[in-house]
C-alpha cells in the first residue's frame, strides 16, 4: 500500500483500464496482452463450435407442398 491506499484502482471503464495498463511495465503489458489474446481465442473457438443439427427443420416451410421423390426425379431429368 502506498500512502495508506491500495495501489489497485477501481477500474470500470475502458479509459480507466487503459490508464492503468499504461502504468504497467512493458514486460507486464506484454504478459497481459498474451493473456487477453488467449482469452479471446478461447471465446472465439467456443462460439464457432456449432452442430449441424442446429440446421434441422430450417426452411421446412419451403418444401411443404413438394413431393420429395417427384422433385428428385425432375432434377435428374433436367
Amino acid at each position: 500500500m502506498i500512502g495508506g491506499k491500495s495501489r489497485t484502482k477501481n477500474i470500470t471503464t475502458h479509459q480507466g483500464i487503459r490508464c492503468y495498463i499504461e502504468t504497467l511495465t512493458p514486460d507486464n503489458q506484454l504478459h497481459l496482452l498474451e493473456e487477453i489474446t488467449a482469452i479471446v481465442r478461447r471465446r472465439i473457438v467456443t462460439e464457432l463450435k456449432r452442430s449441424i443439427t442446429e440446421l434441422e427443420g430450417l426452411g421446412k416451410e419451403i418444401w411443404q407442398e413438394i413431393d420429395a421423390q417427384e422433385y428428385v426425379n425432375q432434377e435428374c431429368t433436367s
